[in-house]
């Protein structure tokens, strides 16, 4: 675990785009604007003061622990049991949340990402966790795949397809992943990338990107005058494209029954 006596990172906000583009059976493609947080989980909880929002409670912006992981009140208890009972004990740096904000009480996240540090600053494992229109949530455990001895920022990362996201794609697969975090640039920036593979080949990209800051009481309140309604939005989003995958006349496909485990691991 980081020491009690390690300097305390800071919450960061993130800003940029959000691209998906699917490739079959038909082109089709969107991008808009989205804020994202960039929570020190391990920082937080040495110094709950760090965090500029409202935590467990209402707030016009504001972050709750039972959103994520098990649905229990203190989500990185869940993550860090999930990092013991796995044997990852060399994650030991800090441990980073990025999430949508639920904003004026309500957040709809369909990926949120754990990125979790060896003391170094390396990146030890991360946790994709997911979410659909159903309310059911899995996690895919991310580690190292074969040839990265020493994963940094920017190396691959790849997982099979349990989890049915959209109806208009089978739960068959396998994702990739890419994470990039630049601490060398002004602002620091932050680059995640999902794309999605079928036995046919790739299938769909989706990026989310952005400049990061420093999350502070009044950036808070320039993102909610920037995005008044982003929370809403994603939800409405996710359904007028699938209306226009329909229109397209993309295949649908039955919902299935959740995978279990809660957990899988690449």
């Amino acid at each position: 675990m980081a020491t009690a006596d390690a300097a305390p990172n800071r919450p960061l906000l993130g800003s940029g785009p959000v691209r998906h583009r699917r490739l079959r059976p038909t082109t089709h493609a969107f991008s808009y604007r989205a804020m994202f947080l960039l929570l020190p989980m391990r920082s937080l909880a040495r110094d709950a003061t760090l965090l500029p929002i409202a935590r467990n409670r209402f707030g016009a912006m504001s972050f709750y622990d039972a959103d994520h992981g098990d649905g229990r009140g203190d989500s990185l208890a869940w993550l860090e049991s999930l990092l013991a009972a796995e044997g990852l004990a060399d994650a030991d740096g800090e441990i980073w949340l990025q999430t949508f904000p639920r904003l004026w009480g309500y957040a709809f996240k369909p990926v949120s990402l754990w990125y979790c540090e060896r003391a170094d600053g390396s990146l030890r494992c991360a946790v994709a966790e997911v979410n659909n229109t159903f309310g059911e949530r899995h996690c895919y455990l991310l580690t190292p795949d074969p040839g990265c001895d020493h994963l940094q920022w920017g190396a691959p990362y790849s997982a099979r397809k349990v989890f049915h996201v959209s109806p208009f794609c089978t739960v068959e697969g396998s994702y990739r992943f890419r994470f990039l975090r630049s601490t060398t640039t002004t602002p620091a920036r932050l680059v995640l990338r999902i794309d999605h593979d079928d036995d046919a080949g790739p299938l769909i990209e989706t990026s989310l990107s952005g400049a990061l800051t420093p999350l502070t009481a009044a950036r808070a309140r320039m993102a909610l005058l920037r995005h008044p309604l982003h929370s809403f939005g994603v939800m409405a989003r996710i359904h007028w494209q699938a209306f226009k995958l329909w229109r397209k006349r993309v295949p649908f496909h039955a919902k299935p029954l959740p995978p279990d485990p809660f957990v899988s691991r690449s």
